[in-house]
C-alpha cells in the first residue's frame, strides 16, 4: 500500500511555511509522497533536505490537474479520502478505511489550503471530519494518519537516515552518521 497525500490549494508565498508542515508531517507519520499543483521552490528544497537528512525515499511531485490525477487514482484501485471539517466523523469511518486498504488498494489524501472545491468532496470515497472545530491541515493529516497506522509510523527508522533521535526520558540524544 501507498499512501499519498494531494495538497489542494496551495497559494504560493502564503502557504509555502505550513504547507512544508503538512509535507513533513505526512513524511514523518507514513506518508510515501505530497502532491502539489504547482511547483514551490521552498518546500520542495525543505522536504528534499529533510529526506536527505533523516532518510526515507518520500516524495514532492507537482502534477497538472488534480481532479485527473483522482479520476486515474480510483481508476487504479485507489481510495480518496478527503480531510474536512464537515465530512463523517473520523472515529466511525476509520475502520472502513483500512478494510478497503487491507485489500490492497493504495490511499490518496486530499488536503486543502484553501476552500476545497465541491469536486473534492464528490470524487473523494471518503469525506472524514477531524472533529468539528476550526483547526490546521497539519493537524487534520497528523491525527488521520496516527489513526490509520494505530501510532507504528511514529518512530521509523530509516537505515539511510543521516540524524537520528533516540528517545530518552531525560537527555537530548541525537546520533549523527557521516555517509
Amino acid at each position: 500500500m501507498t499512501v499519498e497525500v494531494l495538497r489542494v490549494g496551495h497559494r504560493g508565498e502564503r502557504d509555502k511555511r505550513i504547507s512544508t508542515h503538512v509535507a513533513l508531517t505526512a513524511r514523518a507519520l507514513g506518508a510515501d509522497r505530497i502532491l502539489f499543483i504547482c511547483d514551490d521552490n521552498h518546500v520542495r528544497e525543505s522536504v528534499n533536505r529533510i529526506v536527505e537528512n533523516w532518510g526515507g525515499d518520500f516524495k514532492f511531485e507537482v502534477i497538472d490537474s488534480w481532479k485527473s490525477y483522482i479520476k486515474r487514482f480510483k481508476e487504479n484501485n485507489g481510495v480518496v479520502v478527503h480531510l474536512t471539517m464537515y465530512g463523517e466523523n473520523i472515529n466511525e469511518a476509520i475502520n472502513n478505511i483500512k478494510e478497503d486498504i487491507n485489500t490492497g488498494k493504495n490511499i490518496l489524501i486530499i488536503i486543502g489550503a484553501e476552500k476545497v472545491p465541491k469536486e473534492a468532496y464528490e470524487l473523494a470515497d471518503y469525506n472524514i471530519s477531524i472533529g468539528n472545530q476550526p483547526h490546521s491541515e497539519v493537524a487534520a493529516i497528523a491525527i488521520f494518519l496516527d489513526r490509520l497506522f494505530e501510532g507504528k509510523t511514529l518512530y521509523r527508522d530509516y537505515k539511510d537516515a543521516k540524524i537520528k533521535v533516540m528517545p530518552s526520558k531525560k537527555e537530548k540524544v541525537v546520533i549523527t552518521e557521516k555517509k
